[in-house]
């Protein structure tokens, strides 16, 4: 199994006009071209679970998928390919609704529905299910970015990079709608975990600019945080500070804990490079528009991974 292109824990908070000027921002402050070089088959797995609105935070916005595409094809890719899985609802229905189809086809990269074949056979370090087929595109790749919104969830505590990664990518043709058939809820958290164990995300995007609280994936209450954006080489990393915005250290979210403890990405946030936007400003940013008043985790310097030691 491929490595992770950059293994030093970096990450990335802008808060700019809009997403998409964040999503640029964001970037610029990681080590991009060592991440992506010319030649590569890079995969972008955006987060379509459902036929809603952007403005729902249930789907990612098509204009920022625009610009990250539009940024990939700078560093002169052999190939960009959009593949997802919706959980929801059939790809195609999402794809079409939200007008990322539109997006694709003006970019004019490829789109591959990961609900269907041909497959590989994947094992897993986990109980129940042991494998999981997957679209023959995981032995195809180079790059793996994957770009969801923050949310809380039902049943994984937050939905970030990775589950994004590891519920987008099972294939409902299989897994059923939404992808429940087999067992990949009966132990959700690990699942998840045995899946990034498999996956080496190299760029996690997660946006903010329109979040879900309450609960999610897709009936939650919207939060509109206009151009906050996280982003880094290091999922566990990316998907700790997205944890911090909706008051989660990382034991809080099993999944994020137990990929830490399997020594797949840091946890401990002092041990990461943050560039850009304090994350306690990020904190007070969000928690203000979520809650209308100012919530920080780490207003007195980054706090360690078990909070108050």
């Amino acid at each position: 199994m491929r490595e992770r292109r950059v293994k030093e824990p970096i990450i990335s908070i802008s808060k700019n006009i809009n997403e998409a000027s964040s999503l640029k921002e964001c970037l610029d402050m990681l080590p991009m071209k060592k991440l992506l070089k010319e030649g590569d088959r890079v995969v972008i797995t955006p987060n379509w679970v459902k036929a809603k609105l952007p403005q729902t935070a249930t789907v990612v916005g098509p204009k920022t998928l625009d610009a990250l595409i539009k940024i990939v094809k700078s560093y002169k890719p052999s190939d960009v390919i959009i593949a997802t899985g919706s959980g929801g609802d059939p790809t195609d229905k999402v794809m079409r609704y939200i007008g990322y189809d539109d997006v694709i086809k003006k970019n004019n990269v490829r789109f591959i529905d990961l609900n269907y074949g041909p497959y590989i056979e994947l094992d897993l370090n986990h109980d129940f299910p042991s494998s999981t087929k997957l679209n023959k595109l995981y032995d195809e790749m180079d790059v793996l970015i994957s770009f969801t919104q923050l949310k809380m969830h039902e049943e994984a505590t937050i939905s970030a990079g990775m589950k994004n990664i590891a519920l987008g990518w099972p294939p409902a043709e299989i897994h059923g709608f939404p992808k429940k058939d087999l067992g990949i809820h009966d132990d959700l958290h690990n699942f998840i975990a045995a899946m990034i164990e498999k996956m080496p995300i190299d760029l996690t995007i997660i946006s903010v600019d329109k979040a879900m609280i309450g609960t999610g994936p897709s009936t939650g209450k919207s939060v509109d945080t206009s151009g906050l954006m996280i982003a880094g080489t290091d999922p566990v990393a990316v998907d700790t500070a997205g944890a911090r915005l909706l008051g989660f250290l990382p034991q809080a979210v099993h999944y994020i804990y137990e990929i830490y403890r399997r020594k797949l990405g840091e946890a401990k946030l002092e041990n990461v490079k943050i560039k850009g936007l304090k994350l306690s400003e990020a904190e007070k940013i969000f928690s203000m528009n979520a809650y209308n008043q100012k919530v920080s985790l780490d207003e007195k310097g980054i706090k360690k991974i078990h909070g108050n030691e």
